[in-house]
């Protein structure tokens, strides 16, 4: 395929101007960026070509106005860290999250010893510059 040249013409009734052409294309290249697979046919590597290819071909659904607000709306609402948590924990035997409590028992006890180290190296430079 040719490298896509500026101005690109735009076709399609629903994408009014260039700049929603850019925007619907940025959030659909980052969709395929974390692994999801393209609507068209292409010969393109690139996460941006496709999503651009699939914009003008008509391939992406997208809302504007009102629709568009109350979407955005929802999704600050959407808690992703809860969801990431469940597919993380469905994903993993009991085996890992018995060796995630013993691996944080470790941590534990070598972050305290680390602390006392600490104190003990810092209360003698302490004590040495009281002493001069």
């Amino acid at each position: 395929m040719d490298i896509i040249s500026l101005p690109v013409e735009i076709e399609d009734k629903n994408i009014d101007g260039r700049y929603r052409l850019i925007m619907i294309a940025s959030q659909r290249a980052r969709e395929l960026s974390f692994g999801a697979q393209p609507r068209v046919q292409t010969k393109s590597r690139k996460v941006a070509t496709i999503a651009l290819e699939e914009a003008l071909a008509g391939k992406i659904e997208f809302v504007v106005g009102e629709s568009a607000v109350k979407a955005k709306e929802e999704a600050k609402k959407f808690d992703y860290k809860r969801l990431f948590e469940e597919k993380r924990k469905a994903m993993a035997p009991e085996e890992l999250t018995e060796l995630e409590k013993d691996l944080k028992i470790y941590l534990h006890e070598k972050e305290s010893k680390d602390k006392a180290a600490l104190e003990e190296l810092f209360s003698e430079k302490q004590e040495e510059g009281a002493e001069e």
